[in-house]
């Protein structure tokens, strides 16, 4: 007797497809090396430092965040009402130190950041706190400024070997 494949064999043996690409790193890579090309050869935007519209609407969605200290997931409808499949979350640190580091890469300048979400005061080191930091740090890469907004002062940063010391900065 011959055994028909039921749907679920057949799902379980198909190759699964993405199914979103746009997101993906090359796709991102791709449309941003294409419109360099098209302001540089076309004389356009780019030496006026005009983002364009998905870019400005996302830069304005992580000051809003920064300043509301929720992060928004994403639903039905804006008006985050019973029933509409939003919720909101409070932003950990490791989200504030994110969405200012992508504030910093798209241009926007630390001053309006500040006015966006406080500046926390450095709290003294606690234990463990530099090796996490030398830890992120080589994991994210993030830029030294924006450890200032979780609290993490220069005295940790250098410790964890994030900012040079004055004895290195001397030698060069």
């Amino acid at each position: 007797m011959v055994r028909k494949k039921t749907t679920a064999s057949r799902a379980a043996s198909a190759p699964l497809a993405p199914l979103n690409r746009r997101g993906s790193p090359e796709a991102i890579e791709k449309r941003v090396a294409a419109r360099l090309f098209n302001d540089v050869l076309g004389g356009g935007r780019a030496s006026a430092g005009k983002l364009d519209g998905r870019t400005e609407k996302r830069r304005q969605r992580l000051l809003r965040e920064l300043e509301l200290g929720t992060q928004v997931q994403v639903g039905s409808t804006p008006s985050g009402g019973a029933g509409s499949g939003r919720s909101s979350r409070e932003l950990k640190p490791l989200d504030v130190l994110q969405r200012v580091q992508q504030l910093l890469d798209l241009g926007e300048p630390l001053a309006s950041i500040r006015k966006a979400v406080k500046v926390k005061k450095p709290q003294p080191a606690a234990d463990g706190v530099i090796d996490v930091v030398e830890r992120l740090h080589k994991a994210y890469s993030f830029r030294p400024e924006v450890y200032r907004f979780v609290g993490i002062g220069e005295d940790v940063l250098r410790s964890a070997g994030v900012l040079e010391s004055e004895g290195k900065r001397r030698r060069r």
